[in-house]
């Protein structure tokens, strides 16, 4: 059988199973995390990940929740991803949500992209400059 160069591609729960997962397991140095708002979810629909602010930054120590939602064609399409606690940041909007016209991963999705690169790169964009020394809310402050 000749190989046609086709790649599978993964069921949606399969995929979010997976990333379920690794997010029980942790990631890396533990400055992000995340899994499921209710175990409860047969569909999978919701998450939650939570993101320690990087050193050397105005988010130094804070600690950021954000919810993030699996729609059905997730993850062909981006989740949904806003924040819980109060950020000032270029890319999330006065309600907390993360705006994919100033988010790179989100507004350039692809579906090998996962909820960990969501928080990873939301995190190496508070290092930005133009982040790393916004004002902020007060801390502990949240959405409603």
């Amino acid at each position: 059988m000749a190989n046609s160069g086709a790649s599978v591609v993964v069921p949606r729960n399969f995929r979010l199973l997976e990333e379920l997962e690794k997010g029980e397991k942790g990631i890396g140095d533990g400055t992000v995390s995340y899994g499921m708002e209710d175990g409860d979810d047969m569909l999978m629909r919701n998450w939650t990940g939570t993101i320690i602010g990087p050193q050397n930054t105005v988010h130094d120590g804070r600690i950021y929740t954000l919810k993030m939602s699996c729609g059905q064609m997730y993850p062909e399409q981006a989740p949904k991803v806003r924040f819980q606690t109060r950020i000032n940041m270029s890319c999330v909007a006065a309600d907390g949500t993360v705006d994919p016209r100033h988010f790179h991963t989100l507004g350039h999705w692809s579906r090998e992209k996962t909820m960990e690169t969501i928080l990873i790169d939301v995190r190496k964009e508070m290092q930005q400059s133009h982040n790393r020394k916004l004002p902020q809310p007060p801390e502990g402050t949240r959405y409603s």
